[in-house]
């Protein structure tokens, strides 16, 4: 197990360091604006209804705030689902995309332009610099995570085709994975709730447990064109990889010459502590292709998977595309992201609070031992693991001003903009303390 995972090493603070719970309510949700019901109402009348959302309309944010029509305020523990990097209304970001605005938005892929260039450049010679051993060559932009894992397992498929025959096409990922929504992602998400509506699914996958090795060392075998994991696993708990799991899967794709799929779209570009979480793990640890989005350009749609050669030079003219992908607007606005986010001392910044963060929320694991089974993750990606289910706890929190968002589990993932500072996030802890103490009384009753 990679320790630095672990928080039994980090030594709780006391119970009386913790900042006071704010335990009444201070936003409630059904004081809202007559003008919020109304747009609330033109959604309702005019979208089709997938999502669950409260009757709160968001207005304007600021930093690691969002503000809603009444203009109340709310620390962001989401992060537009860890998007918002930077946080809201970036004053750099607001420029890149007014600039760039103003010379070229898109041209479609029939066409060389310039930002483009500079961000693969960029994506590519960062990583092989921060890297204990270069891998990465060439890089595909396209417009979201779930459209870079369907590029990640095509080109798995054109890869196995083309080294094994046409039986070498098996798709192997892990339980509690979540790869996206698309068929192709979809099928290499195993939860049956999103599945079971779209079935069939595309076929030839295998579902593992995940830090098993047993079972990669006799699943993933010739047939398997390419294995697809998160070295943190998100949506589905917060889940980290076991350093002995990824190093055997990795040989494992080697022996068998299958592609190994690093999923970082959620646990990387800085969200861990480094640009990317596998660099926590040995050094041969490196993947066949990595994909990324959520953070890339701070909201701007965009998404990208980057490659080696060896794979790179399997994909021929014609075999993937996209229209939107890699258009000068998202990716100038990424050029600046990824510049700004994979710092060291920005990263510093966010080991700093990491640390600060975990040892308050372990704090209130031994103070609400019945409550909290186990808190978990590394960098700004943590996640808090209750014995019963806590999706009461976005509503008691989101009243008291914050907002979470849950994962599978039982867990509340904590995943703020990386620019939070220890003083808000102690105003976290203190607004999320009240949720628990609030969780807790409902649970007694």
């Amino acid at each position: 197990m990679v320790c630095s995972y672990q928080l039994g090493h980090v030594p709780a603070r006391s119970i009386a360091t913790l900042p006071r719970a704010i335990i009444e309510i201070t936003h409630p949700d059904n004081q809202v604006s007559q003008s919020s019901f109304d747009t609330i109402d033109r959604l309702k009348k005019y979208t089709v209804a997938l999502y669950n959302r409260p009757n709160i309309v968001f207005e304007y944010g600021k930093g690691c705030y969002l503000y809603d029509a009444n203009d109340r305020a709310y620390l962001d523990f989401t992060a537009g689902i860890a998007v918002n990097a930077l946080g809201h209304a970036d004053p750099q970001v607001a420029r890149d995309l007014y600039d760039q605005a103003q010379k070229l938005v898109h041209t479609s892929n029939l066409y060389h332009n310039a930002p483009t260039s500079l961000l693969a450049e960029k994506l590519v010679e960062t990583t092989n610099l921060y890297s204990k051993q270069e891998w990465a060559n060439k890089i595909f932009l396209c417009n979201s995570g779930t459209e870079a894992n369907e590029g990640a397992l095509k080109f798995a498929r054109k890869w196995g085709k083309m080294v094994g025959g046409e039986k070498k096409t098996k798709l192997v990922c892990f339980k509690n994975a979540f790869h996206g929504r698309s068929m192709g992602a979809l099928s290499v998400t195993p939860n049956k709730k999103y599945q079971d509506p779209c079935a069939p699914l595309i076929p030839d996958v295998s579902v593992l447990p995940f830090n098993n090795i047993n079972e990669i060392m006799h699943e993933v075998d010739e047939s398997t064109a390419g294995v697809i994991v998160e070295p943190i696993q998100g949506e589905g708990g917060v889940h980290v990889a076991d350093r002995d799991f990824i190093k055997a899967l990795r040989e494992r794709c080697t022996q068998t010459n299958s592609l190994l799929i690093y999923d970082e779209i959620q646990c990387g570009l800085g969200r861990s502590g480094k640009m990317w979480a596998h660099q926590y793990y040995d050094s041969s640890c490196t993947p066949d292709i990595l994909t990324m989005a959520k953070p890339l350009a701070n909201g701007v749609p965009i998404g990208a998977l980057m490659t080696t050669n060896k794979v790179a030079e399997a994909i021929k003219i014609g075999d993937h595309g996209t229209t939107f992908g890699g258009n000068p607007l998202s990716a100038t606005v990424a050029l600046g992201v990824v510049d700004r986010i994979t710092n060291p001392h920005f990263l510093k910044k966010v080991d700093e609070v990491s640390h600060a963060i975990k040892r308050d929320l372990k704090a209130l694991q031994d103070e609400y031992p019945e409550i909290i089974k186990e808190v978990r993750g590394e960098g700004l990606l943590l996640g808090v693991e209750f014995f019963k289910n806590p999706e009461p706890m976005v509503k008691y929190a989101r009243e008291r001003g914050l907002l979470l968002v849950t994962a599978g589990n039982n867990t509340i993932r904590i995943i703020p903009p990386l620019i939070l500072t220890k003083a808000e996030a102690r105003e976290g802890i203190a607004r999320f303390s009240g949720a628990i103490e609030k969780f807790a009384s409902s649970v007694k009753k």
